[in-house]
């Protein structure tokens, strides 16, 4: 995953070419890396649900609370 969002950040940069200002690759390189943290986080809560992590757990204190009946 890092050698891939480190190849997507190149492209972006070589697109661009010349950059203004140092503030101007940390904006592009930023919006990157916001856009890869977002699709992380919806994959990561698609497979790794609360019910799904509390399944794995050994230990009794950790658990999900219980539904009100």
């Amino acid at each position: 995953p890092i050698e891939r969002l480190n190849g997507e950040i190149k492209k972006r940069t070589d697109v661009v070419g010349i950059f203004p200002n140092d503030d101007a690759i940390v904006r592009l390189v930023g919006a990157l890396l916001l856009e890869h943290n977002d699709e992380w986080a919806v994959q990561r809560a698609r497979y790794m649900t609360l019910e799904t992590m509390a399944a794995m757990s050994d230990d009794p204190i950790i658990s999900l609370p219980a539904a009100a009946s």
